[in-house]
Formats: C-alpha cells, sequence, structure tokens
C-alpha cells in the first residue's frame, strides 16, 4: 500500500555533485569544508554529506550537536566542525563521537580547559572572533588577549581560525573588507604569538563566489552546494545547478461559474468561468500562505496562477475556462516542465526572502526522492 504524500521534493544528487566539484576548481587553494545543516538546507543530510565528500568536499560543518551525532551514527567518518557553540553537558558528545568545537567565549574556554584537565584528551578547536556579524564569537578586539591565553594553556589541538561575513552576498563590499581586514590583523597577532592553525577559514558562499583573498586555505559553501546563489547581487563566477524541484499531482478539478469564490475568506472570485486544480501542498509542508496569489505553477505545460489563499494542507491553481487537465495530472511547483519553469527566484519574490529559507521550510511531510541526474 502506497502511503506516501503525493507531494515530493525530488533531490538530484548528480547535481550537488557537480556544483561541489566546481566550487573545488573555483577555490584551487583551498579545502571544502561542505555546510550540510538544517538537514542540509532541508535536501538531506547523509545523502548529501556522502554525496559533497565524493565531489571534493574534504570537511563537514554543521550548526549543532545533534546534527553531527546524526552523521557519525550514519557512517560519516570526515571531521566535522559544530559551528553552534555548546554547553558543558554537551562536551562529553563531542569528544565521544570526535567532533571540533567552535570557540567563542571565555566561558565556553573554561569549560573545555577543565573537562580536557584530567583526560587524555586535546579538544580540536576553531577559534571564531566576530568581525562585525554581531553574533557568536570573540569580539575582534579582544584578541590579543585571547590569543595570549590560547598560547599559556596549551590545552587544545588549534584547528581553525574564523570569522563571518555579514555582507558577503551585497554588492558592495565596504563592509565585507573592514571585516576581511580585521581578521587579517588577527591572524598577524596569531602568528607573532607563534599559534598555528591548521586552517584558517572566513569565506561562505557570497565570499567564495565574489570575495578570493578570502578563500584562505579553507572555504565553506553552502546554499552554492545545492545549486542557488545567496543573492541576486552576487556574481555568479561558478556556474551552479539547482537540486531541489518540487512535484505534485492534481487532486481534484473544481468548474467555478462567474463570480464563484475560492479558498479562505473568500480573496479571490473568478471572473468568469473557469476551471480550477485543488493540488495537496500546503502550508504545513512548507508552501507558505504568504505565498497566496503571488506564485505559479506549471501543469501540462502552462504556467498557471495559484489562486485564493493557500491552506494548510491545499493550494488551488486557475487553468482557464479551456483547460483539460485531469486527476492525477503532474504540477510543477518549483522546477521546469519542458520549457516553462518556476524558479526559486519567482519564490524569493513572492516572499521577499532568500533561497536558504525556501529549501529549509520544505517540511518533513513532504518525501525527499534522490535521483541522479
Amino acid at each position: 500500500m502506497n502511503q506516501n504524500h503525493p507531494t515530493i521534493a525530488k533531490i538530484d544528487l548528480e547535481a550537488i555533485r557537480r556544483n561541489t566539484e566546481r566550487i573545488c576548481n573555483h577555490c584551487k587553494s583551498a579545502e571544502i569544508m561542505a555546510v550540510v545543516k538544517a538537514d542540509a538546507y532541508g535536501h538531506g543530510a547523509v545523502k548529501v554529506a556522502e554525496t559533497v565528500l565524493k565531489g571534493g568536499a574534504t570537511r563537514l560543518a554543521v550548526a549543532h550537536l545533534r546534527e553531527a551525532v546524526a552523521l557519525r551514527q550514519a557512517g560519516i567518518t570526515v571531521p566535522i566542525q559544530v559551528f553552534g557553540g555548546f554547553f558543558e553537558d554537551h562536551m562529553a558528545d563531542f569528544a565521544k563521537f570526535e567532533l571540533e568545537f567552535t570557540l567563542g567565549t571565555l566561558q565556553q574556554m573554561e569549560l573545555l580547559e577543565n573537562f580536557s584537565a584530567n583526560r587524555d584528551y586535546q579538544p580540536p578547536v576553531h577559534i571564531k572572533f566576530d568581525t562585525g556579524m554581531g553574533r557568536i564569537g570573540f569580539p575582534w578586539q579582544q584578541a590579543e588577549s585571547v590569543l595570549t591565553r590560547l598560547k599559556k594553556n596549551g590545552a587544545f589541538a588549534l584547528m581553525g581560525l574564523m570569522t563571518h561575513f555579514a555582507t558577503s552576498d551585497e554588492k558592495n563590499k565596504d563592509y565585507a573588507f573592514t571585516q576581511l581586514e580585521r581578521f587579517q590583523r588577527i591572524i598577524s597577532e596569531a602568528e607573532a604569538a607563534g599559534l598555528r592553525f591548521r586552517y584558517i577559514h572566513a569565506a561562505n558562499s557570497g565570499a567564495i563566489l565574489d570575495t578570493p583573498e578570502a578563500h584562505f586555505n579553507l572555504v565553506r559553501p553552502g546554499v552554492i552546494l545545492y545549486g542557488n546563489y545567496p543573492s541576486q547581487e552576487t556574481s555568479e563566477s561558478i556556474p551552479l545547478e539547482p537540486a531541489m524541484s518540487l512535484h505534485s499531482k492534481i487532486l481534484q478539478i473544481k468548474y467555478l461559474q462567474a463570480g464563484e469564490s475560492v479558498s479562505y475568506g473568500a480573496t479571490w472570485r473568478a471572473e468568469k468561468d473557469t476551471v480550477v486544480a485543488v493540488v495537496p501542498m500546503g502550508y504545513a509542508d512548507g508552501y507558505l500562505r504568504g505565498l497566496s496569489g503571488k506564485i505559479h505553477a506549471v501543469i501540462n505545460g502552462r504556467r498557471v496562477p495559484q489562486i485564493g489563499r493557500v491552506c494548510m494542507d491545499l493550494s488551488m491553481f486557475d487553468l482557464g475556462p479551456k483547460a483539460t487537465a485531469e486527476v492525477g495530472d503532474e504540477v510543477i511547483l518549483l522546477g521546469c516542465q519542458g520549457d516553462k519553469s518556476v524558479t526559486m527566484q519567482d519564490f524569493c519574490s513572492a516572499l521577499e526572502t532568500i533561497p536558504y529559507e525556501i529549501t529549509c521550510q520544505i517540511t518533513k511531510r513532504i518525501p525527499r526522492v534522490y535521483t541522479k541526474g
């Protein structure tokens, strides 16, 4: 018995592999730490991790301990950095699963010093400085004191020295270069103190595309792995292939007369007799209510508008008065059918958001179906 949701997210693993290879070729002097947090931006962390490693990535990064443990339990053995910090009760699992810490506060440093003091364990750490993001990390102004303490305690395996850009996806790079200059001063201070980090890293997807000065010897691609550019302001210096497409089927055909309404609030009324397709995809699946009246689908080779309010489980599309569609016909919610398409940018424009949010919001109700081309 088939109990699957009639809507699926197809994930093209070959597209992800090719995107990874292109990133490797673009950043020839740097290793690739593939960012697979948030279930690989909604694409499925384990499958994506296996794929990016085949494409040339050598390391992985996630946001939380639980994400890293899931990868280890799935048999992923490469180094994994946990970006999102840690709490005292996390440290034993970091050690057990051989995970790398992101250190950004003196409190965390003290916790880790105390944890390792009576153990045969040298915690692998990436020292993160906040050079202008206003988020996780030691304040860049405190670099001298932080580096002095690192030199004095000698308790850690110094895996990385890192920062994160706030505006690398914007056309104006002034602030990004201000951050880069601050980080370069910290690098110089670390070298002067005799501290040797295995990796120096700063470049997220935007900086990978546009700021080669920030590549150093490790880069951190995220959204570009999945075939999406960070914003419309970045260059397209690496050709990318979108990996996710959304496919559904017509659940019911409705024949409306002029003046009849569709969905909650009766916000849409037919101006003339028309045919409406009811499609099993709603905001509980990640097809957000904010898309109401702002997005299209492709049905039988035609782009057709979504009408009325998107419901929790259903959405409706106006096929026009002469439509001959049938129950079970394919519906492309994201992707291509012939020469017609609904693009990631269509979603971003409708919701005034970024590609990251679109793929991350596709919920677990929607099965991921993996393909290779």
